[in-house]
């Protein structure tokens, strides 16, 4: 792991590769190199791929427990600026999809495409209230709880019952690495309602989601798939939320169709 400051937060990343920069943004739980290493290691023979640790999670220092998605939206420009990458591909599963598209809303000329896997336009703009309600005061509950309490909590809805036994330890090691402020302040952040700035994307947008996701389902690929002219949706079939780590191969091909449409 490489660290940088931007600031005054520690941010943790990782970095490999040559070609066009690709920054992945991991979800409310785990770190970057359990959502993103068959990334990392796919997808650096054709892009720099670049995977942060948020602020709160992994190897980064914790934010304010308010920063609010504008707060990780800021961090994240100010990060891509500190690295001097010029117009990266921006992807995020789950929080980190609605974190692309907090970065979109704040730094629009930031980044040259948006990649969203499970992604939600904030539980707040994609799921019903009562939901919303129930998963921010989960999270809060469980920052509070010994860590496997989290873990058994949360992990049975981020994958299918086809994912194998080794990449579900590697991300259920992750979660339990938890910091409890860290979890709260994305709680929060991921409760936002993002959706006014669906409309307003200018940027191709691809977005990816396992058709067996217990957390951001269908109608949700659905509903961001129709808010967002040109998107492009790709379901993968027996797969769950972490779709990322579940079907490493069938998501790294379609980002790479994907971007390379983009440049033809």
């Amino acid at each position: 792991m490489e660290i940088v400051e931007v600031d005054g937060l520690r941010i943790a990343y990782e970095r490999a590769g040559a070609g066009p920069p690709l920054v992945l943004l991991h979800g409310y739980v785990g770190d970057g190199p359990a959502t993103w290493g068959p990334q990392v290691e796919g997808l650096a023979d054709e892009f720099t791929v670049v995977a942060w640790d948020a602020p709160g999670m992994g190897g980064s220092s914790d934010p304010p427990e308010h920063f609010g998605m504008a707060g990780y939206a800021d961090c994240l420009a100010g990060f891509i600026d500190r690295l001097g990458l010029e117009r990266p591909h921006v992807g995020g599963l789950s929080f980190g999809g609605a974190l692309a598209l907090g970065l979109y809303q704040r730094h629009p000329t930031v980044p040259a495409t948006l990649i969203l896997a499970s992604a939600y336009a904030g539980w707040g703009g994609s799921l019903a209230p009562p939901v919303v309600q129930e998963r921010l005061r989960q999270a809060l509950t469980l920052a509070d709880l010994p860590p496997e309490q989290l873990v058994e909590a949360l992990l049975p809805s981020m994958f299918s019952g086809a994912a194998d036994d080794r990449s579900i330890s590697r991300f259920a090691r992750s979660m339990a690495a938890v910091h409890p402020a860290g979890l709260r302040a994305l709680a929060r952040a991921c409760s936002e309602d993002l959706r006014e700035v669906l409309p307003r994307i200018d940027v191709p947008v691809l977005l990816i989601y396992g058709k067996q996701d217990a957390r951001a389902s269908p109608a949700v690929a659905r509903d961001l798939h129709a808010a967002i002219a040109g998107s492009t949706l790709v379901e993968l079939p027996d797969t769950g939320h972490v779709c990322s780590v579940e079907a490493p191969e069938a998501f790294n091909e379609a980002i790479r169709r994907f971007l390379r449409g983009c440049r033809a």
